[in-house]
């Protein structure tokens, strides 16, 4: 049985990887979502990502569809109490912004989609510095005396901001984050490692990066000349067609021959192996696709695995 692991200074205790919601009711319909969710929890996951924006980026799509998957999945599993469901706020298109009143509002319609009393875990999705971290921290903590919200967190937040704001809970007795979701993998690390990702380790925060596998780049299947018939086909050229990109899968390459896995695993493996990443957050959009992702959970790389594919990709 796989060991879960702790996310930051909460009580929550997460499965080494994230499974992402982004996919429900854009690549995955609500049948096959399900089926995802069911076997990804059958392997021992309990962690699950969302948003309320997901997938509002899709024709005839209001945002909150994945959400409402989510809830209903759960729901028909009675399975609330074995799950930690995070979810997030900002970009909803009824419910856009930081503000403390659209916070709450947006929290509310969170819950109602997710047909559920609490969010285990609520993020900020993109920070606005034009929102005084005071009115942010102060609505969170509203959420979370309430009992609708167990654990604040912050996705694409600066360092000045994350600093800014863990000063201001901890001067006034108010909820702290406990986690971060940065943009993080083999092919991009500028905008984690450094400052954020020092502070994050020094205040004892856990990072659950999102885009873990690159838009789908590091499972291999996108190779220089290659096409791919894939939603994501377009974002991920710029990976293909760079310097970077081919060192990175001739190093991925070399590692998972070495340990017989998916290339995906591998550096799924890499992130996990990072210094504050408690679990990277990757989606499937078939069960098909999941066993690749939920063997992070068993690969353990060597530290000179590690290190060469830290070289390759810098």
């Amino acid at each position: 049985m796989t060991s879960l692991r702790k996310l930051g200074a909460s009580d929550l205790e997460v499965f080494p990887l994230s499974l992402g919601g982004n996919v429900f009711g854009w690549t995955a319909d609500e049948q096959t979502s399900f089926a995802v969710l069911d076997a990804y929890t059958a392997a021992g996951g309990n962690f699950v990502d969302t948003a309320d924006a997901y997938s509002a980026w899709v024709e005839g799509n209001k945002g909150g569809e994945s959400e409402t998957i989510i809830g209903k999945w759960v729901k028909a599993r009675g399975n609330r109490s074995d799950v930690v469901i995070a979810t997030k706020v900002s970009q909803h298109p009824e419910y856009q912004g930081l503000s403390a009143a659209n916070i709450k509002a947006a929290a509310d319609a969170s819950l109602r989609r997710l047909d559920t009393d609490y969010i285990d875990l609520y993020y900020t999705h993109f920070d606005q510095p034009e929102v005084p971290v005071e009115e942010i921290i102060g609505a969170l903590d509203e959420l979370v005396r309430a009992g609708k919200v167990r654990h604040i967190a912050a996705s694409n937040i600066s360092a000045e901001r994350l600093r800014e704001s863990l000063d201001f809970s901890a001067r006034e007795g108010l909820a702290r984050y406990v986690a971060v979701q940065p943009h993080y993998n083999l092919v991009s690390r500028d905008t984690y490692e450094g400052p954020l990702q020092d502070l994050v380790a020094s205040e004892g925060l856990s990072a659950v990066p999102y885009f873990a596998l690159a838009s789908g780049f590091l499972t291999g299947k996108y190779r220089p000349g290659k096409a791919v018939d894939s939603a994501r086909a377009g974002r991920v050229a710029q990976y293909a067609d760079s310097e970077r990109g081919r060192k990175v899968l001739t190093a991925l390459d070399e590692v998972a021959d070495a340990h017989g896995a998916p290339v995906a695993t591998v550096a799924l493996a890499w992130l996990a192996a990072q210094p504050t990443v408690t679990a990277p957050i990757a989606s499937a959009r078939t069960v098909e696709q999941l066993p690749a992702l939920l063997g992070v959970a068993e690969l353990k790389l060597t530290e000179d695995e590690v290190a060469k594919l830290t070289v390759a990709s810098a």
